[in-house]
């Protein structure tokens, strides 16, 4: 098997936790051999991990993307604004890339990767990892050999979990729209590529509602301070109190934001990073919760619920079609199908993996890897091209929600994007 080499933009959590482990659990398929990463420690952490000369370790990705083309991949793990302009030059360096989703926070630049991908004659696949899971591949089979008929009705629930909500989307990385992006891309336009996916034909028209109602200044405890640590009177019955939280059952993602996860490590680094701020006091703007309901061009529609309010992590759904439904729970790793013809019921239970995203983490490795290995021009499985239409889909959920629910039309907004290029 030809060995792949890569080069990666972004050691953070996504890069090097989840993608990059690929090259060291299989040295024979993957080897990187470049990185750029402007934290020093994670930089340093990654290097000796993955035996990268010196001389190829970067604080940005500018200076890597300055050298001469040095791999046959990029990987781009990099914040989400900052997506656009080295996938660009990635691209144009030769580069086949593999870009973690949201592709970009502007429909604009969105349209304009996969134009470039085009121009150069290069993959350009984005990570919705999802596609790419034993649960919705199995699913996917299940409706094209049409044990449940013609598919009339979608309801999907993404539940976020209360405390994934406060680590990423309140006090993390995508906690303010201003600096990454809106919810409906930042966390769910995993959603939106799945409903494309499994319905397998354009989505027409959307409209959204949603609001940041609960982590607001408004809904602080009396007297609470800025931080967790600074003394909260109400330590004792929030359920949000970041000590409590990181140095308990939570200690694991305190690996998140601290490389030292030491008692002493993690403390300090509550009392001078946004992990330890009040929930209720952060730089937060994107929304606790949003509903979306799409019509797509057969006449199937589709209703999309993200929740920041619920005990579990997972994603639910009920798919119902012409001669059957299937009802299933992501997290239970199983769904099950009900003929309307026999009466039968049968559940299909997929293997639980280990590896990220329930393997979709390494599927979407495995299989990007062997496009590059055979690549002769077309698209690959989660293409720029496919993932446009995903992100149109989100995109037109927040214009719709941020204009009061007013239904926007895709093809409309397509062209709106279409005139400017």
């Amino acid at each position: 098997m030809q060995k792949v080499t890569a080069i990666l933009l972004g050691a953070g959590n996504r890069g090097a936790q989840s993608y990059a482990p690929y090259a060291l659990n299989y040295p024979h398929e993957l080897d990187i051999i470049a990185v750029a990463e402007p934290d020093e420690e994670r930089r340093a952490a990654f290097t000796a991990a993955h035996q990268i000369a010196a001389e190829h370790a970067f604080s940005d990705w500018e200076q890597l993307l300055a050298q001469p083309k040095l791999a046959d991949i990029a990987i781009i793990c990099t914040q989400d604004q900052m997506h656009y302009h080295p996938t660009l030059q990635a691209l144009a360096l030769g580069y086949h890339v593999l870009l973690e989703k949201p592709m970009s926070p502007s429909p604009e630049e969105c349209v304009e990767m996969e134009l470039m991908a085009k121009k150069h004659n290069r993959l350009l696949t984005i990570c919705h990892v999802l596609r790419y899971t034993a649960f919705w591949t199995a699913m996917k089979r299940v409706i094209e050999d049409g044990k449940i008929g013609q598919i009339v009705n979608i309801q999907l629930n993404e539940n976020v979990g209360n405390m994934h909500m406060a680590h990423s989307f309140v006090r993390g990385n995508w906690s303010n729209s201003d600096t990454s992006s809106p919810m409906i891309l930042a966390k769910s336009c995993h959603d939106m590529d799945i409903l494309s996916y499994i319905m397998d034909e354009p989505c027409e028209v959307v409209s959204s509602f949603g609001s940041l109602m609960h982590f607001t200044a408004e809904n602080a405890p009396a007297g609470a301070p800025e931080r967790c640590l600074d003394g909260c009177p109400a330590e004792a019955t929030c359920q949000y109190y970041a000590p409590k939280y990181y140095l308990g059952t939570g200690r694991g993602w305190a690996g998140k934001f601290t490389t030292d996860t030491s008692l002493e490590g993690i403390i300090e680094a509550l009392g001078t990073t946004p992990y330890g701020k009040c929930v209720y006091r952060s730089n937060n703007n994107v929304v606790d919760h949003q509903v979306v309901n799409m019509a797509f061009a057969s006449g199937a529609t589709a209703m999309f619920s993200m929740c920041g309010f619920t005990r579990d992590n997972t994603r639910i759904l009920q798919i119902m079609g012409t001669k059957g439904d299937i009802r299933g729970n992501m997290e239970e790793h199983e769904f099950t199908i009900h003929d309307f013809i026999t009466n039968e019921k049968t559940t299909v239970r997929v293997e639980a993996s280990h590896e990220g995203h329930n393997g979709g983490d390494a599927g979407i490795m495995r299989s990007f890897l062997r496009e590059v290995r055979s690549y002769a021009g077309g698209e690959s499985e989660s293409s720029a091209s496919v993932s446009v239409r995903s992100h149109l889909m989100a995109f037109a959920a927040e214009e719709s929600r941020l204009n009061g629910g007013k239904p926007v039309k895709i093809e409309e907004l397509h062209q709106r994007l279409a005139a400017i290029h």
